[in-house]
């Protein structure tokens, strides 16, 4: 019989359009997901924080910090010249270089999650980034500062790295995920010098095609979990709204297919794995 562990599911990009919203918080209602992340600076933003108070799914709400889609909550004239935020390979390249408008980006922190708490009614659960921008160097320290600044201490964030030899063991997506390791490399102790909880596994980089979705692929993020692992997930149904602004598209509804099927049940069956309450 495999080990028994708990492990946490959270759907990333709550609130990026009403459809993605849609089917994130169908998912949670039918208790397959454990928490999701908002995208407080979207449109959809407020709408969706109403309908989740709505519905009071058992699952927990976060925010999604956001510097690579779409808009940001205020004028920045340095990182989004022209009004729309930059794609990551452009802020990933100027943290690299130590080029990016640290006071813009903690201003912008401060925004969405006054948005959050505005819309929502209440502190995030937690707090991870789209892209995973949040633990890239520079912007962390301006997250940090807007997190503290916030009163945020406290709460729990992301770290998307995990150790080499647990990536080495669940093969899949393995270059991703060292890829992002590399690029956030510093932040898992930046975050614990600061104070802030974290998770210790993290899994679910996919290809985001709809036909790589299902069992197989979500049963290597099951290996090698850690002691508080963490596995993301992108959810959802389509509208043209999504189609415009991203370009995952087609593997949202496949993702949510397999999470409402009972594959997904029975995959956590025979891993031994069950779902923690909240993020």
């Amino acid at each position: 019989m495999p080990q028994q562990f708990a492990f946490t599911l959270c759907a990333d990009d709550y609130g990026m359009t009403p459809a993605v919203s849609a089917g994130i918080l169908e998912a949670a209602a039918a208790g397959r997901i454990s928490c999701a992340s908002a995208m407080a600076n979207m449109a959809d933003w407020p709408r969706a924080a109403a309908a989740w108070r709505a519905a009071a799914p058992r699952a927990s709400l976060g925010l999604h910090f956001n510097l690579t889609l779409a808009a940001p909550l205020a004028p920045m004239p340095a990182l989004a010249p022209g009004g729309g935020l930059p794609a990551l390979p452009a802020i990933a390249a100027a943290a690299l270089r130590s080029a990016l408008p640290l006071a813009e980006i903690e201003a912008e922190a401060g925004r969405q999650i006054d948005a959050f708490r505005q819309a929502f009614g209440a502190d995030p659960a937690h707090i991870d980034g789209h892209q995973h921008v949040h633990a890239l160097p520079g912007v962390r320290r301006a997250f940090f500062a807007a997190l503290r600044r916030a009163g945020l201490q406290g709460v729990l964030l992301r770290d998307s790295s995990d150790r080499p030899a647990r990536i080495a063991r669940r093969k899949a997506l393995a270059a991703k995920a060292m890829q992002v390791n590399a690029l956030t490399f510093g932040f898992r102790a930046a975050a614990r010098k600061a104070g802030f909880a974290l998770n210790d596994g993290f899994a679910g980089y996919s290809s985001f095609a709809a036909q790589a979705v299902g069992a197989e692929l979500f049963g290597s993020y099951l290996i090698a979990p850690g002691p508080r692992h963490l596995v993301m997930c992108h959810p959802g149904h389509i509208d043209e709204a999504l189609r415009r602004l991203d370009p995952v598209v087609d593997s949202r509804p496949a993702e949510l297919a397999f999470l409402l099927s009972p594959q997904f049940l029975d995959l956590l069956t025979a891993r031994g794995a069950r779902l923690s309450p909240s993020g």
